[in-house]
């Protein structure tokens, strides 16, 4: 059994709201999910299509699963940095690491912490946010596991 990414284990609404806040904010994100729709088939016309809403555009894009890994990375990104960053700045403060409203100093180079930083602040982040945490600290060992040592091994000990 494949183990789902962290963007898939979002509950649907989520994911359409991040999908939509991407197609907003980002005109080539939205061209990309046009030439999606329209490769699969179906009778969609890009011209159509480009005049949607982002919210019906996106609910099309998550209800036929036509996010690429590389969306999914920017789209877990603008979660914990732009939209929600309360669990990314908890971790990071916990943790020790330098940065700006959840995002990182550009001067730090991985590792950020120490394994024993890294595991404390999971530990923490996980009694206080739960499950969500839990689905954080998943995205960022598989998306920057170097940057993290010994999230790895924290992760499999409740997994």
């Amino acid at each position: 059994m494949t183990i789902p990414s962290p963007y898939r284990t979002l509950p649907t609404d989520r994911r359409i709201a991040l999908v939509t806040h991407d197609i907003a904010n980002n005109r080539d994100s939205r061209d990309g999910y046009v030439a999606r729709i329209v490769a699969r088939g179906g009778g969609f016309r890009p011209d159509k299509l480009r005049k949607w809403p982002p919210g019906q555009l996106a609910r099309e894009v998550v209800r036929h699963n036509l996010e690429t890994p590389h969306d999914e990375l920017g789209l877990m990104i603008a979660l914990y940095v732009e939209l929600e960053p309360a669990i990314q700045i908890a971790f990071l403060d916990a943790a020790g690491v330098a940065h700006d409203k959840g995002s990182i100093a550009p001067e730090l180079a991985p590792p950020f912490a120490d394994a024993g930083a890294v595991s404390s602040a999971a530990r923490g982040l996980v009694e206080q946010f739960g499950d969500d945490a839990r689905r954080y600290l998943r995205t960022i060992a598989l998306y920057n596991a170097d940057g993290w040592p010994g999230l790895g091994e924290f992760i499999s000990d409740w997994e």
